[in-house]
């Protein structure tokens, strides 16, 4: 027997997947919601799901290309003579 007033409560929890997997179990956090799960990760599933996380990619890109041009110019400014 478990001693009393020692245990965490650990009742029956529901987590649920975006992919729509429902999986029931107990837990001391309750019921909770996750993104992904074995049902529909890439790992398990051998299928490759793309994630664009706000297309930080292309934010980056967009934020330092004045960069590169600025040097490109600077840089083909230095290599023609001004006055020839």
């Amino acid at each position: 027997m478990m001693k009393k007033d020692t245990h965490p409560l650990y009742p029956e929890a529901t987590i649920e997947c975006a992919c729509g997997s429902v999986v029931h179990t107990y837990s001391t956090k309750g019921s909770f919601k996750v993104d992904i799960c074995g049902a529909c990760h890439p790992f398990y599933t051998g299928k490759v799901k793309v994630v664009n996380a706000t297309g930080r990619v292309e934010k980056f890109n967009k934020k330092y290309a004045a960069a590169k041009e600025a040097a490109a110019k600077e840089a083909a400014a230095k290599e023609t003579p001004e006055n020839a």
